[in-house]
């Protein structure tokens, strides 16, 4: 692989206008109707792109960046609901590690969220250098509150208490969202370097799609800052 090159996702449109507004941009390419950003952020080589929303839009959007544009590092940025009650909407969740919350094959036998007959673990590690990373960025540039923790990923909205405080309790999840863990997932099965990177938007609880609406432009913002943060900052990945 050759040098470096950082590709960062967002689902949605809100979790990367603003990185594009900061693109230096030399190119687009479009591959399975996603269209790429190539150029400069900061100093640093970059693909920036939307992959839409849920697991398999992330997965394919990840594969894309690895076999095709040869990124060297992954950096998955934008929202998600707290499943953690210290959280408030606004506060940064860092990712130690991701899960697929939906993954069910007890029926079975395999424990929930364990991926059925695979090598790779169904806890992805997120990249200790990254999370360090992010981390100390965080540190620096924001006042709300900065948690390294799990992420939790599925193809649903998960707008229930119950439902929130089951996932919290089975799998000691920080937050919840539907696409980071495929990222991961990805990225670890081609060795690829990954963190991702969530601000709270909502509670995850009845008025959660109340909350995610009013304030996913605030947490997208949250989560801008940091990453052009991190971009600025990069040299120091090496040190960590």
């Amino acid at each position: 692989m050759m040098g470096k090159r950082i590709g960062l996702i967002g689902a949605m449109d809100e979790e990367i206008r603003q990185l594009r507004s900061e693109l230096q941009m030399e190119s687009t390419e479009e591959r399975a109707g996603i269209t790429f950003y190539i150029g400069e952020i900061n100093g640093s080589s970059v693909v920036l792109c939307r992959s839409g929303v849920g697991k398999v839009n992330a997965a394919v959007t990840t594969q894309i960046l690895i076999d095709a544009f040869e990124v060297s590092h992954i950096l998955f940025t934008g929202i998600a609901g707290a499943l953690d009650k210290s959280l408030q909407v606004g506060d940064m969740v860092i990712s130690s590690s991701a899960m697929q919350h939906d993954m069910d094959a007890t029926a079975l036998g395999f424990p929930k969220g364990q991926i059925p007959m695979q090598s790779t673990s169904s806890i992805f590690q997120a990249d200790s250098g990254l999370v360090e990373l992010a981390f100390r960025s965080a540190e620096r540039i924001l006042s709300c509150r900065i948690l390294k923790g799990r992420i939790l990923s599925g193809d649903q909205f998960i707008a229930d208490l119950h439902t929130a405080q089951t996932l919290y309790d089975e799998f000691t999840g920080a937050c919840v969202e539907m696409e980071g863990a495929a990222v991961a997932q990805v990225a670890t099965m081609s060795e690829i370097p990954f963190v991702i990177i969530r601000a709270i938007s909502d509670n995850a609880n009845e008025q959660a799609s109340m909350s995610f609406t009013e304030f996913t432009e605030l947490a997208s913002k949250q989560s801008h800052i940091l990453v052009m943060e991190m971009l600025s900052s990069w040299n120091d990945y090496n040190k960590i």
